[in-house]
């Protein structure tokens, strides 16, 4: 079969390409993150703080439950992308269709999960008396789009593995603006408040899902996706799950640490909630830029692996790096210009506008090492890795944050010092990150993996 890939991530100028990639996934992300905004945005000017509470606080949650999964999709593109870097179509064809029933098989597994263990989660993070029945039932309505959500993820990771960032972009442009319409419409003119939120949600999710499987049945190369052949290849499953299964376990475990934290925040209050709900929106924007970065490098490398260009492999993760503090540092600058202003979109009270321009302030400085953290995480996945990235990041991010909350907080509880768990978890953790890549590449040196470099 004719293989006609829109990008040649195997071949210079790199810097070029990797601003082709990342760009489109970078729109991607900040279209969602758009979108969710204004999920909050409407429900905190529309149905109250509570609501706003209820909605933002629930994302350290939503995470909990999905990041697994999301982290076996991201497996499923660096699998593809590395069959495509190899040539090998029966390889490419095998491991799409195993991905896609497989993203099947684990929203209706995790939509049935959330569904019900929602309300006891909730319970366990102590969400007060006043927050708590809207935050369960906007979970509740929220998980039953998790197959979905799940679909539109994997088809979209191997969409992007053969280096089409831009069809992604398209069909979240056009599922977010119905998500924007439908959010105005039920909460504005049905006063369906946090129900409304999560309906638009899960509606402009499956919408998602169905254009991503109908442009992956019109695909014209190896990953054609065929209903006929859906079918589980052990071998292909075992490689998406080797390497999608570490990355979701440590961000499902980051989740856990952010979970304590966020019980830590939800001691302080509906109005502390709702601050902090609102300023770390922009964090998320920030975080997605560069994460789109990060999933570039582990994309760029994967292929390079399997075509043997092992001296591209520098070359990519020192311009994803450099590409990285260029974004996160500037990002992170205006938020400390406009802290009241970014908040203030949010919700028009005081108090937790005061809360959450100070969060911002405190945070933003330092942000960039948590996106130069995911950068290098990712590169050791792309080069095979997946096992060292997991177990230094939970040590280095989930271990210092439960180390902080339950150890260094009791001697200072206060918010300010509660958000010191943040930068002090990236920075650490990105060092030794960084010093892990050069010693996987010494040691793939030594053991001769680089010795059929292709010149």
């Amino acid at each position: 079969m004719e293989r006609r890939y829109s990008l040649d991530m195997t071949k210079g100028p790199f810097l070029k390409k990797i601003l082709i990639f990342a760009l489109p996934l970078m729109l991607t992300g900040l279209l969602q993150l758009a979108y969710n905004s204004a999920d909050v945005i409407v429900v905190g000017r529309f149905a109250g703080k509570e609501a706003l509470a209820a909605v933002g606080s629930t994302g350290s949650l939503v995470n909990l439950f999905l990041n697994v999964f999301l982290g076996i999709s991201i497996g499923s593109g660096v699998t593809v992308a590395r069959h495509i870097g190899e040539g090998d179509d029966k390889t490419i064809h095998e491991c799409v269709h195993t991905a896609m029933l497989l993203s099947v098989i684990c929203g209706f597994f995790i939509g049935t999960v959330g569904f019900f263990a929602s309300p006891f989660m909730l319970g366990i993070m102590d969400v007060p008396d006043d927050v708590i029945d809207l935050a369960s039932l906007y979970l509740k309505i929220y998980f039953l789009g998790s197959p979905g959500l799940l679909v539109y993820n994997f088809g979209a990771a191997i969409i992007r593995s053969t280096g089409d960032t831009k069809r992604p972009l398209y069909i979240l442009t056009l599922s977010g603006f119905v998500n924007v319409i439908l959010n105005l419409v039920l909460v504005i003119a049905f006063h369906m408040g946090v129900s409304g939120v999560a309906i638009a949600t899960i509606v402009s999710q499956y919408l998602s899902a169905a254009l991503i499987v109908i442009y992956l049945t019109k695909i014209p190369n190896a990953c054609r996706l065929m209903f006929s052949k859906l079918k589980i290849y052990k071998d292909e499953l075992k490689s998406i799950l080797i390497l999608g299964l570490p990355a979701g376990i440590q961000n499902s475990l980051f989740s856990v640490s952010n979970v304590i934290i966020q019980s830590t925040v939800n001691s302080f209050g509906s109005v502390a909630m709702a601050g902090i709900a609102a300023g770390s929106n922009y964090d998320s924007y920030i975080y997605t830029c560069t994460n789109a970065v990060a999933q570039t490098t582990m994309t760029f490398s994967s292929q390079n692996m399997g075509a043997k260009r092992y001296s591209n492999i520098g070359k990519i993760y020192r311009y994803c790096i450099m590409t990285t503090i260029v974004t996160g540092v500037s990002m992170g600058a205006f938020g400390c210009v406009f802290p009241n202003q970014i908040v203030s979109l949010f919700s028009d009270d005081a108090g937790v506008i005061e809360i959450g321009a100070a969060r911002m302030l405190q945070i933003m400085p330092f942000f960039f090492f948590c996106s130069l953290m995911d950068v290098s995480a990712n590169q050791l996945r792309g080069m095979g890795k997946s096992f060292e990235p997991m177990i230094i990041s939970l040590l280095g991010g989930c271990g210092i944050r439960i180390f902080w909350i339950y150890f260094v907080l009791p001697h200072n509880h206060t918010l300010p010092f509660l958000y010191w768990a943040y930068p002090v978890s990236w920075v650490i953790t990105f060092f030794v990150l960084f010093a892990c890549y050069f010693i996987v590449k010494h040691t793939m040196k030594k053991k001769g993996v680089f010795a059929d470099e292709v010149k």
